[in-house]
């Protein structure tokens, strides 16, 4: 499947998903772009083939923000539809039942960084750059930045790199969680396809799991606990609840072939 500027290419077989952006060499997130990898992910969705998903810009660039040219025509009302869209976008990533993750290279800033805070893990570069320039233009994340960040690095951490624009290297960046990962240029989709083939073989409980974490960590404990127990039960009614555990009892750990169902 594939438009002008974004692609995607999905295995059957493993059922790992591989979006692309293509709008070389920067990779600008325009509104065409927000609304094909909307389309893109939530038919991903609606398909039920889908078990795990890689984002990347290919080899030279993931994206080095939102497309700046269409902001002069903007005024509150045009840049509030476009924060929604921009939004859609993410958040579809982000509440998809399949786990995500963005392979990074050079730089993610603005809106890139904003699509790849929304996959659970991030891979990059060691040469990789990642920041919210939008200050330095007046402005501020739009497509989720502000909470993404605020609840991956904390509040004072956040407004930090929010108030100043800056960029973040690859050591920084690992030392406060926004990359689980830093590997060699020549390795970084090898390495993001690996990964999301270890995730695809993986349980249907990932998906419940993923929701527990995601949906419970802005509850009262309480109710996040609640949560918890009602995930917990759901996926007593799997398939791969029944093939794990025979398998555990009659191997051990680790030699269960999941169906993802």
């Amino acid at each position: 499947m594939a438009d002008d500027f974004v692609t995607l290419d999905l295995d059957e077989d493993t059922g790992v998903a591989v979006l692309e952006l293509q709008r070389p060499p920067m990779n600008p997130i325009s509104s065409a772009v927000t609304e094909t990898i909307f389309d893109l992910v939530d038919g991903l969705v609606d398909d039920g083939t889908c078990r795990a998903l890689v984002v990347w810009g290919g080899p030279d660039m993931f994206a080095a923000g939102a497309d700046v040219k269409e902001f002069p025509d903007w005024g509150p009302d045009e840049a509030l539809v476009a924060s929604e869209r921009l939004h859609r976008a993410n958040d579809a990533i982000a509440h998809a039942p399949f786990p995500s993750i963005a392979a990074l290279t050079k730089y993610a800033l603005g809106g890139g960084f904003e699509l790849a805070l929304a996959c659970d893990f991030r891979l990059a570069t060691a040469g990789t750059r990642v920041g919210f320039p939008e200050v330095l233009l007046g402005l501020l994340p739009g497509a989720g930045g502000t909470q993404r960040i605020a609840r991956l690095v904390g509040p004072n951490r956040a407004k930090e790199l929010v108030f100043s624009g800056r960029m973040v290297g690859m050591d920084e960046a690992s030392d406060l969680g926004i990359v689980n990962r830093v590997v060699a240029d020549d390795d970084l989709l090898a390495e993001a396809t690996d990964w999301a083939n270890r995730l695809a073989a993986g349980p249907a409980s990932l998906a419940l799991a993923k929701r527990a974490i995601d949906e419970g960590i802005d509850r009262p404990l309480d109710e996040a606990m609640a949560l918890e127990r009602e995930l917990f039960a759901a996926a007593f009614g799997t398939d791969d609840k029944a093939i794990g555990v025979q398998s555990f009892l009659d191997e051990g750990p680790g030699k269960a072939t999941f169906t993802g169902r």
